[in-house]
C-alpha cells in the first residue's frame, strides 16, 4: 500500500507530544554566538515529530562535494564530507526545555550539540536560547499546505534475500510539503581515543571498506514535487540529490507487532525497512502564525502605518 493508504487505514496519533507549534520543517535563518559572530548561510534543517527529531547541517552547495565513490575523493574532499552533520534522536519537552536522548542517532561520532533547547515561537519565527548562552539560534517555519505528520523510527533495513544488514537506527518524518530520511550505520563505530572526531577517522582510513563503514550513514530532507513524491534537496550523501525520498508505495502494516514495514529496490536489490511508529496522522496545519491577546492585535492595527511598512515573510 502506500503512504497515504496506511495513514487512512492505520492513522494513530502519539499519546505523548512535543507541543504543536514546535511540528514541523524548520530552517535556521541565523545563529549568533556569544562573540559577537553571525552565521547566517549553513544550510540546517530541523524536522520535527511528535516525540524525535531529524537534524541536517550542510555548507553552502558550492561548498559541498560533488557526487563520486569515497575512494575517489582527495584527502581536502573527505574532510569536507566529514564536517557535514545529520541525526536522528528522541526528544523530551517538560515545559520549559527540549532536550535530546543520548542514544541518538548521528553521522559524527561525538555530540556536537549537547546543551537543551529553551524555545519560545512568535509567528513563523522560534527563538532557541541554550543554558550556556554561548549561542541563539533563529529558526523559520516553511510555508506548506496542511497536509500528514508521519513519524517512523527505523529498526532496521536489511536486504530481503540475503538478510544483509544495511542500516539500523534512524527514522523518517512526513511533515506536509516536506520530508526527512535518517539511515544509521549498520554498525557502531569504535568508540576509542582516535575515533572521537569523524574528521579525525576519515583522516586515517586506510582502505575504500574503513571509509564506507565511516560514511554508511544519510540524513537527507526533500520537498514534495506531486502526491507521495518527495525530492532530495540537501543530503550528507551527495549522489542522493534530486532523487526520491523514499518509494511512495510497499508499505505494509503489521498487526501482531504494531510495526511498519516497507519493502522497495535499490540498483535492482530488494530491501525492507522495518519502524515502529510515532504518529500517523492524515492532517496537519503548518500555520505561519500564532495567538495573541485581543489588546495586542488591536495595538498592531492601530500602529501599522509605521510597523506595516517594510513586511515581509522571511523563510
Amino acid at each position: 500500500m502506500t503512504l497515504q493508504e496506511l495513514i487512512a487505514r492505520h492513522g494513530r496519533r502519539a499519546n505523548h507530544s512535543v507541543p504543536d507549534w514546535m511540528l514541523g520543517f524548520w530552517k535556521r535563518h541565523s545563529i549568533s554566538f556569544a562573540n559577537g559572530m553571525t552565521d547566517l548561510h549553513t544550510h540546517v534543517c530541523w524536522v520535527q515529530s511528535r516525540n524525535f527529531t531529524i537534524d541536517l547541517r550542510l555548507p553552502l552547495e558550492q561548498d559541498q562535494v560533488r557526487p563520486k565513490s569515497l575512494d575517489q575523493y582527495s584527502a581536502d574532499e573527505l574532510l569536507c564530507l566529514a564536517n557535514y552533520e545529520g541525526w536522528c534522536a528522541d526528544s523530551d519537552w517538560d515545559g520549559h526545555a527540549l532536550r535530546w536522548a543520548d542514544t541518538d542517532i548521528t553521522l559524527q561520532l561525538h555530540n556536537r550539540w549537547p546543551e537543551p533547547a529553551f524555545l519560545r515561537r512568535t509567528g513563523n519565527c522560534m527563538i532557541e536560547h541554550c543554558p550556556s548562552n554561548i549561542y541563539v539560534e533563529d529558526w523559520r517555519l516553511q510555508a506548506s499546505d496542511h497536509g500528514p505528520l508521519v513519524g517512523l523510527r527505523l529498526i532496521e533495513e536489511r536486504e530481503v534475500d540475503s538478510g544483509k544488514l544495511r542500516h539500523q537506527g534512524g527514522g523518517l518524518i512526513v511533515c506536509g510539503d516536506y520530508a526527512a530520511l535518517t539511515l544509521g550505520r549498520s554498525m557502531p563505530m569504535p568508540t576509542g581515543t582516535q575515533f572521537k572526531a569523524l574528521v579525525s577517522a576519515a583522516a586515517a582510513a586506510q582502505d575504500a571498506e574503513h571509509l564506507q563503514q565511516l560514511f554508511n550513514f544519510e540524513t537527507s530532507v526533500a520537498t514534495s514535487v506531486s502526491a507521495g513524491d518527495y525530492r532530495v534537496m540537501l543530503s550528507t550523501s551527495p549522489q542522493r540529490l534530486g532523487t526520491a525520498l523514499f518509494s511512495p508505495d510497499g508499505f505494509d502494516y503489521l498487526a501482531d507487532s504494531g510495526q511498519v514495514r516497507h519493502v522497495f529496490t535499490v540498483d535492482g536489490i530488494a530491501c525492507e525497512r522495518l519502524f515502529e511508529i510515532d504518529t500517523l496522522e492524515a492532517e496537519i496545519h503548518y500555520r505561519q502564525d500564532t495567538p495573541a491577546p485581543a489588546s495586542s492585535n488591536t495595538w498592531f492595527e492601530q500602529e501599522t502605518p509605521t510597523l506595516g511598512r517594510y513586511l515581509e515573510v522571511l523563510d
